[in-house]
């Protein structure tokens, strides 16, 4: 207990200098609360409710991220509305795949990431800059993934330089890969890709690119049973982010139930969704 001249004073490692990673001070000084560095039981297999499929697509002026609001664990359906689309900053959207526990508690550490280093160096870091730090992150969480917790989430933001939204996917190791045009990850994302390709088109607005996300998802609930689909019954829409030069908008239960009856809608009778 600090007493005498020293009360009320910062620990030493608050004054010291470094870097603006906020991750890398917490390593330094009290490695145990990163979410990696927890090590498991000997042995250990445990089920963990699992996040599936996020889909994101470029539109004339940003990008859009959607994910389906179905948490599973083994062959049960573990939540019915988690949310899996955040906002990891003012100018970029991360959604997560993979054990929900883990992937929450990453972005919740990546958005104090972003957050710090804006604070420390007065300027918000690049787009790249961001993607790069969270696969570092992930990185971290191999060895965790090497005992069945794994995180993949996808990335998207809108890049002040460029003047355009791009896409970051990443591998369990914390490889990271820009995509273009759209890209999907989880265990439906094969079946929203394949849905994707086909309308997806250059030029689109962003009512176009968000009709197309909800679509994706549509198809990959279709066949993939880990991904939730629109629960009109519950009133359970997917989450949808728009990113643009204005930054982060989450689409309204309002504005999703319109673009979800459209959707439904158009496959009456048309269940593959033939064009």
């Amino acid at each position: 207990m600090t007493t005498g001249a020293d009360a009320g004073r910062l620990p030493a490692a608050f004054l010291a200098a470094g870097s603006s990673s906020f991750t890398d001070f917490v390593g330094a000084h009290a490695p145990h609360l990163l979410p990696s560095r927890r090590a498991l039981p000997p042995g250990s297999s445990l089920e963990a409710p699992h996040g599936t499929t996020i889909v994101t697509a470029t539109f004339d002026g940003g990008v859009v991220m959607a994910g389906d609001r179905r948490a599973t664990m083994g062959n049960i359906i573990a939540n019915r509305d988690m949310e899996k689309v955040f906002a990891a900053d003012e100018y970029s959207a991360v959604g997560i795949a993979g054990t929900a526990g883990i992937a929450i508690e990453l972005v919740k550490l990546f958005q104090v990431e972003l957050e710090h280093y804006e604070k420390i160096e007065g300027t918000l870091l690049s787009l790249e800059g961001k993607a790069n730090r969270l696969a570092a992150m992930i990185r971290a969480n191999l060895g965790m993934a090497m005992q069945g917790l794994s995180v993949v989430p996808l990335f998207a933001g809108y890049d002040l330089d460029l003047g355009q939204g791009r896409i970051f996917s990443y591998d369990v190791t914390g490889g990271c890969y820009e995509e273009h045009d759209h890209h999907s990850v989880g265990s439906g994302s094969l079946f929203a890709r394949g849905a994707l390709k086909k309308v997806w088109h250059p030029g689109m607005s962003v009512d176009s690119a968000v009709s197309v996300t909800v679509e994706a998802l549509y198809d990959a609930a279709d066949d993939d049973s880990a991904t939730g689909g629109p629960d009109v019954g519950r009133r359970i829409w997917p989450t949808v982010a728009v990113v643009d030069a204005r930054g982060v908008a989450f689409r309204s239960d309002d504005d999703l139930r319109g673009v979800v009856e459209a959707v439904i809608a158009g496959r009456q009778g048309n269940p593959g969704g033939a064009r």
